[in-house]
């Protein structure tokens, strides 16, 4: 009997499917966000008689309680609960956790969506601000890191982003 541990080289996946994976994702959010848009508008001109003024604060609350948090929950659900997000399923991948843990989703989904919070955050304080250079760092601090995260995911040879990377989760082939 052979006491040899078997070594599985994984399969690369190739930029196609990443490509696929990231469009399907992409479209399940903006379906998302623009429902959100809906309701908020019907919400507003229905029942609050238009758009109310907001404070920045409650712009950024707003902003994170209704977009960034939703949409971590539910790729964090995905990933662990279904092994994928819609778009991991569409194009035949899957999440792989070291250890199976639901917050080590979480702790990779908050990483994959913090440029868009940075982004979220810059943006709403250059409109109370003018832009100033506070609002510009961190609007380009959330480009840069989501270009990084993009060209991790795309170009490292396991496919692992930072969010990976903490979490010990990986994308393979299903």
């Amino acid at each position: 009997m052979d006491n040899k541990k078997r070594v599985t080289v994984p399969v690369p996946i190739d930029h196609k499917k990443r490509l696929t994976e990231l469009l399907v994702d992409y479209l399940v959010i903006v379906v998302y966000l623009l429902l959100l848009l809906l309701a908020n508008l019907a919400f507003s001109f229905l029942i609050l008689d238009g758009i109310p003024a907001y404070t920045e604060l409650q712009a950024q609350l707003i902003a994170t309680l209704t977009s960034v948090i939703p949409i971590i929950l539910l790729f964090s659900y995905l990933d662990y609960y279904k092994k994928g997000s819609i778009g991991k399923r569409v194009a035949g991948l899957k999440v792989t956790f070291i250890k199976e843990k639901f917050s080590a989703s979480l702790l990779r989904n908050a990483i994959k969506f913090l440029p868009w919070q940075l982004g979220h955050i810059g943006v709403i304080h250059g409109m109370y601000s003018e832009f100033d250079m506070t609002a510009i760092i961190i609007t380009n601090a959330g480009s840069l890191l989501g270009l990084v995260l993009l060209l991790m995911g795309l170009f490292r040879k396991d496919k692992r982003h930072l969010g990976d990377l903490l979490a010990g989760t990986k994308v393979e082939l299903i």
